[in-house]
């Protein structure tokens, strides 16, 4: 370890290498009949004869029944299962720094004032501190005591049984655990009640809110030596003797106040920096097994990383930019001992926060303020120096000069006296006004032009009115006005443009039926401006439905009718939306049918089925994009249209795929007319460019997600909206990083609606560290199974789906294999199963990301198309829209339904959510399923007929497959109505639309409903359980 330096003051440390603070000298030894730990644990006890079944209450809504369903009319088997007293997790804080009483109250640094050095006697490393710091009692290892004081788990662990374990007298201390993530509520003195069909007993434990909030860092005073009321267990872990640590993370004022710190060679007490799952066996087994009920789940949904906005408040918010971990290695054997992805998700046009928005600067007269070496933008982290006359890049450390007009004096703590007054000093999200010589052309206005297929099988459905309906009744929104501009073409044998002239009363049809030498007739008239052409353009879409009702037209020219769109369009550039309903047949692009040769899955020859069959489509895009045009995807056969080569335009492009299979207008009307409309109105950056600088040593080497990359790092995004999101990974490219903070500054430059161009950009600093347990303590889950499914993803387009399943698990057995690692040699760990607090959802992820429509089974599993649909729409979506689908909500409402009016719940208490597991349905129930794309309501086989004739009417009794969900005049529905409604605000970027299903409708039910709840053993897929034991049994086999 370290040595102390006698010409320093001493520091408290944390420890590069091990975990542990110095041990008590001495330790008072006895025995004791509590449950042992490590391997030898058992979360079992058998029931004595007639004593009452003891249930372990799991999420809020109490014990798991026995049966598949909670149905009443079953009878429940006895369930003996006590939890060992310590819980499934043990989570102690660990040794820091600092005590909150003695601290300084940290400071941000200054704006534009340099960064103050401390003199080489305050300090002997260059790594801050980034860890909350509270004082907190101390923790013995071993069993829990029978009176302890921990918030509400919403990890659903199982309490301490009322019964007591120890033989020795109860412990008065109380030890605080710090909640694994932020979305624990405030406590409660009472549990919540379980599923109403099961009595169940509650644990007696003592729930007084700690004064002492704990966090993963804290200090702990050492216990006095003879102050132990347990006796040691069996397994327990005796401590080294005190060993000096090496310098630990420090504060700025911490640094300036050496004396605030605990004295170094102190006793400590022995702690542990990571959370656990015991694994004990189960009853008639010498296998390890786990309670399910004890599982980490994300039902709070995704928690946006918070760590450092005390460290860092002038940080762009994590909506626009998610480290896969907020402390950046600062060697290449930290980055290979890492093993998850290191890298970025970056979402340059998220919404803003509620009630903030992101200022736009002009600099009129001074010009953009950009570091002349690497072009980095002026930003909250540079500081002035020589009397505010120069300023220093963070990016890569070069002095510059301040333009006169932008000069400012200095106040005595170094900060420009102007400071207030210019956002782009104080805020990390700011948009600049861009001049001329950031443009290439004018600024092109915002301009739509739809492709639409009028085949047989179109008009059948209804796609071509409800297309029509929807574009007509959202002219009135289309950003731009009064520039937009707007043109369509229609094809099914043959091409057909229309002549939208202002001048005329109604619009000319133009037939080109020369498919391999296509031209365009009147290009001039093509595209149109709406404003002056909007009756023309209305009478045209009144028409459309009717003009082609009688056509018998079977093929699809697809092909040609994309060059004919590229021809029109290269002019300015813009929005091409495609509307495909057949196979493309005839001409340039014609496609196939493939898939049907069943003997292909599961071989080497597998994943051509997933990539273009026609080069043409990449070709097109590359074309499209240079031109930018970027292409939105809309698809709605029931038979195969190879998704995989159309999506292609869609993904080089900047563009998605809209998927609505068996698409009829009666049935799924509603989701293509709120999907198409948000589309259309939605605010929209138009010939885009976006590029990420980082700091010097550090560089990002591979990009996921839909655009073309123009350049090693520039990527080409003809148009980009905010349901748009992209991943990158990054690489050392020093082999030590010698700063100790790294920033990174994405840029996107683009034409705003209103005709200006634009330049937004999201400035974040993070800080360099040299410990592999801080990687982990900082890592950002949703960040890294953003990048995983990307890469997963990407993999299956060059394997089979099994290889891209299995690189995944092998990826999270490795990264949990080096965490175990980091610990084995200081703890017993035994049977358990550790991994940092940060991660604890990612076992969870990884599974439902096995389980996902593009990577899960093989060709029974999913269909081709729907497959290749789900991978485009995966590649593209934000964080928090992707976790939503890889872990969906699952509600109960009918209990909220029957309230009186006056007792109604707010709408947080309504969407409390439930694991995804069959044991979560009650027979009595009515639940919501819903992924962010789709809402399954779920009606119990003993729900209250009351229920079913309010909700459904007179269809109550009826097969649930042939009722469409409506409103009815009755209080019951109009609350569901309700319910649905504000699910479907939440995230307004996709429209779920509502399927029923009832208990024991098969296939029915498995299909919808059975098949998406995860957890579950389903059809040889590993429920959570196993999964679990899968990756502990592979991180053990080399640890």
């Amino acid at each position: 370890m370290g040595t102390e330096n006698p010409g320093r003051p001493n520091f408290p440390m944390r420890p590069s290498s091990t975990p542990f603070a110095s041990a008590p000298p001495t330790m008072t030894s006895f025995s004791s009949s509590g449950p042992v730990v490590g391997s030898e644990a058992s979360n079992f006890r058998p029931t004595p004869p007639g004593a009452p079944p003891t249930m372990m209450p799991f999420s809020s809504a109490g014990p798991s029944p026995p049966a598949r369903f909670s149905d009443p009319s079953v009878p429940s088997p006895t369930i003996t299962s006590v939890p060992p007293a310590g819980g499934p997790y043990q989570r102690f804080p660990t040794p820091p720094f600092l005590s909150t009483a003695q601290t300084p109250p940290t400071r941000a640094l200054p704006v534009g004032q340099p960064s103050f050095q401390p003199p080489a006697s305050q300090v002997s490393a260059p790594l801050v501190s980034f860890r909350p710091q509270t004082q907190v009692p101390p923790v013995p290892m071993g069993s829990l005591p029978q009176t302890v004081n921990f918030p509400p788990s919403s990890v659903n662990a199982p309490q301490p049984p009322s019964d007591s374990l120890f033989s020795g007298p109860r412990p008065n201390f109380q030890p605080t655990f710090p909640p694994p993530d932020s979305s624990y509520s405030a406590m409660k003195s009472t549990f919540q009640p379980p599923f109403p069909v099961y009595p169940s007993k509650q644990p007696a434990v003592s729930r007084s809110p700690s004064p002492f909030p704990a966090h993963q860092g804290s200090f702990m005073p050492p216990p006095p030596a003879s102050s132990s009321p347990f006796s040691s267990q069996q397994g327990s872990y005796v401590p080294p003797p005190p060993v000096a640590a090496p310098l630990g993370y420090q504060s700025r004022d911490q640094m300036q106040h050496p004396g605030s710190a605990p004295p170094i060679g102190g006793i400590q007490s022995l702690t542990e920096d990571f959370s656990s799952l015991s694994l004990a066996s189960m009853p008639g087994s010498i296998e390890p097994g786990l309670d399910y009920r004890t599982l980490p789940r994300p039902l709070d949904g995704d928690v946006e990383p918070s760590s450092f906005v005390e460290m860092y408040p002038m940080n762009c918010d994590p909506r626009y930019l998610r480290l896969t971990t907020s402390a950046i290695p600062n060697s290449q054997s930290l980055v290979s001992r890492w093993h998850l992805p290191l890298g970025a998700v970056v979402c340059p046009l998220a919404e803003a926060p509620e009630g903030e928005e992101v200022p736009v600067i002009n600099f009129v007269s001074t010009g953009i303020i950009r570091c002349r070496r690497c072009r980095t933008y002026v930003n909250p982290f540079v500081t002035f120096t020589d009397a505010g006359r120069k300023w220093r890049c963070n990016i890569c450390s070069l002095q510059n000069d301040v333009p006169g007009e932008y000069f400012a004096n200095l106040d005595a703590t170094g900060r420009r006296i102007d400071l207030d007054q210019r956002p782009e000093l104080i805020k990390g999200s700011v948009e600049f006004v861009a001049p001329t010589e950031y443009m290439v052309r004018p600024p092109m206005p915002p301009l739509y032009f739809f492709l639409i297929d009028v085949s047989i099988p179109a008009v059948r459905s209804g796609m071509i009115e409800v297309v029509a309906q929807t574009i007509r009744s959202c002219l009135d929104e289309l950003p731009g006005f009064p520039r937009t501009q707007i043109g369509f073409i229609t094809f099914d044998s043959t091409i057909h443009f229309y002549n939208m002239k202002s001048s005329l009363t109604q619009p000319q049809m133009m037939v080109v039926s020369d498919l391999d030498d296509m031209f365009v007739p009147l290009p001039d008239d093509l595209l149109v401006n709406l404003s002056e052409s909007r009756n023309v353009v209305e009478t045209f879409l009144d028409s459309l439905p009717s003009m082609f009702q009688d056509n018998v037209n079977v093929e699809s020219a697809f092909g040609p009718a994309l060059k004919a769109a590229f021809m029109v369009m290269s002019q300015l550039g813009g929005k091409l939306l495609i509307f495909q309903n057949t196979l493309p047949s005839l001409g340039v692009g014609r496609l196939k049918l493939r898939g049907d040769d069943l003997r292909v899955y599961g071989t080497d020859k597998e994943n051509i089925l997933r990539i273009p069959e026609d080069p043409f489509y990449k070709q097109m895009a590359a074309d499209l994009t240079k031109y930018q045009i970027g292409v939105n995807v809309y698809a709605f056969s029931d038979k195969y249209t190879d998704i995989a080569s159309l999506g292609t335009l869609a993904k080089y492009t900047g563009g998605q795929v809209y998927y609505y299979p068996s698409f009829q207008s009666g049935i799924n009307g509603e989701k293509l007319r709120h999907e198409l409309a948000r589309d259309l109105t939605r605010e929209t950056a138009w010939e885009a460019v976006m590029r990420i600088r980082c700091g010097k040593g550090i560089r990002f080497t591979s990009y996921h997600g839909n655009f073309m990359l123009r350049s090693t790092d520039l990527l080409a995004l003809p148009a980009v909206d905010c349901d748009k999101a992209y991943a990158m990974q990054l690489s050392l490219e020093e082999t030590l990083l010698t700063t100790q903070t790294v920033y990174f500054q994405v840029a996107l430059l683009y034409t705003a609606s209103c005709g200006e161009r634009r330049i937004r950009v999201h400035t974040a600093a993070a800080p360099v560290v040299t410990d592999l347990g801080e990687m982990y303590c900082q890592a950002d889950t949703g960040a890294i199974v953003s990048l995983f499914c990307r890469l997963a993803i990407e993999k299956t387009l060059t394997n089979k789906l099994e290889d891209a399943r299995n690189s995944l698990q092998l990826r999270i057995v490795k990264a949990l294999r080096e965490y175990r690692n980091l610990y084995a040699v200081q703890h017993r760990l035994g049977a358990r199963m550790i991994y940092p607090e940060s991660l604890k959802f990612l076992f969870l992820y990884g599974l439902a990301l096995s389980k996902s429509v593009p990577l899960k089974g093989g060709y029974a599993d999913a269909q081709l198309d729907e497959r290749c649909a789900a991978g485009f729409t995966m590649m593209a979506l934000p964080v928090k829209k992707l976790l939503k689908l890889l872990y969906p909500s699952l509600i109960r409402v009918d209990e909220h339904l029957l309230k009186p009016s006056a007792q109604a719940d707010d709408f947080k208490n309504i969407v409390k959510r439930l694991p995804l597991v069959a044991e979560s349905l009650d027979s009595r129930g009515l639940y919501i399923y819903d992924d962010g794309f789709r809402f399954i309501i779920w009606f119990g086989k003993m729900l209250s007929p009351d229920i079913a004739r309010n909700l459904l009417g007179a269809d109550f009794a009826a097969e649930l497959s042939k009722v469409t969900l409506s409103g009815h005049d009755n209080e019951m529905s109009r609350r569901l109505m309700r319910i649905l409604k504000k699910l479907r605000e939440s995230d307004p970027s996709y429209y779920q639309l509502s399927y029923l299903v009832r208990q024991g409708e098969q296939p029915r039910e498995g299909l919808l409903l059975l098949v998406n709840l995860l957890e579950d053993q389903i059809g040889g897929t590993s429920g959570y359980v196993d999964w679990i034991m899968q990756i502990r049994r592979q991180v053990q086999q080399n640890a």
